[in-house]
């Protein structure tokens, strides 16, 4: 299906209108007046693109400006930005890769922090032993933080079983979680508390939650400094300078539309039955139902989910996605359809 805007709450294919529950806008801001209000101002200070190194002898203040916001909000010591959460999680394990003798994944792990030669945490169900030898060694391990198909964020608890002979360092990716999960949608990263957990580091998409292209790297000052003289930051060309000063400029938006979504969500779970068919928790804005001929029902109804069918699996993922834009009479026609007992 293509479309010639936008794709919000309502989009429209071969002149119909169809309610639209798909996309990854959870906070609805790129369709947002005052958002793209401030977006425009900024182009029009800073331009359209800033194609010079981050470290030539010009520092633009948009930068500065956007990173404090973004550690003050994760609640992190410093922050970056890049021009992508792609670019920030390869230039991560990039990093890493020097001073660690073993990567570990855990399921489902995204491709923007996976490392070549990484082994996977679980062998079966149980803990990969290769995590509780003797052996006296740094290790990082990679995880997303709420992983495909799941609508809680990642149990890090397990780390806890790790002997201290590891040295761990915790990459996690909150493409996902940022501006949802956390206190006003910090994310998790302020909420990761382990003991034996030496570093942790976050990466995210800004595209998702946060409504513009880009990506962020979180972590202490120490690790924040190493990226910034990393020699791929310093020969990238760095997130637009517009994009990052609206960020610092729009707090107040992402704290009304991240308070629009958690209501959307209560209202959700207030009305939808319970079904066990149907995946979906309170805090988070994705629900996935397993009935069979759902999306046709949906289609029949001028309503599109997002669709999709992985390689490596069989049967179709249909995920509904809620937004901060839905209203009450959106989410009351798909409530409707999802109480409903023909399924």
């Amino acid at each position: 299906m293509k479309v010639n805007q936008f794709p919000d709450r309502i989009i429209e294919i071969e002149n119909k209108e169809y309610l639209y529950f798909g996309g990854t806008a959870y906070l609805g801001l790129p369709t947002h007046p005052e958002f793209k209000k401030l977006l425009i101002k900024n182009i029009m200070q800073w331009g359209t693109a800033y194609g010079s190194s981050r470290s030539a002898n010009i520092q633009l203040t948009a930068y500065e400006n956007g990173e404090r916001f973004l550690a003050n909000f994760i609640k992190a010591e410093a922050a970056l930005t890049l021009s992508s959460g792609m670019l920030a999680g390869k230039l991560v394990i990039e990093a890493l890769t020097p001073e660690t003798d073993c990567f570990f994944h855990f399921p489902d792990t995204h491709t923007a922090i996976k490392s070549q030669n990484s082994l996977p945490f679980f062998i079966g169900e149980k803990t990969n032993p290769r995590l509780l030898d003797s052996e006296i060694e740094k290790i990082t391990v990679l995880t997303d933080s709420v992983p495909s198909f799941h609508v809680q964020p990642i149990d890090l608890s397990i780390l806890n079983l790790i002997p201290s002979n590891k040295e761990i360092t915790l990459v996690i990716d909150e493409s996902h979680s940022l501006g949802i999960l956390g206190m006003n949608g910090c994310g998790i990263y302020s909420n990761i508390n382990l003991p034996n957990v030496k570093r942790k580091i976050m990466v995210s998409s800004l595209g998702k939650a946060f409504g513009l292209t880009g990506g962020v790297i979180a972590s202490d000052s120490e690790f924040i400094n190493l990226i910034a003289t990393h020699d791929t930051f310093v020969c990238s060309a760095g997130m637009n300078a517009a994009f990052v000063q609206t960020m610092a400029d729009a707090e107040n938006i992402y704290l009304q539309q991240h308070q629009k979504l958690k209501d959307n969500l209560n209202y959700i779970n207030t009305h939808l039955s319970e079904n066990e068919a149907i995946l979906f928790d309170a805090n988070y804005p994705l629900i996935y139902p397993e009935i069979e001929g759902i999306n046709d029902v949906f289609t029949e109804n001028k309503i599109i989910i997002t669709n999709f069918k992985y390689p490596t699996d069989t049967k179709d993922l249909n995920r509904i996605v809620i937004t901060a834009n839905h209203t009450k009479e959106d989410l009351d026609t798909i409530i409707h359809l999802l109480n409903q007992n023909q399924f």
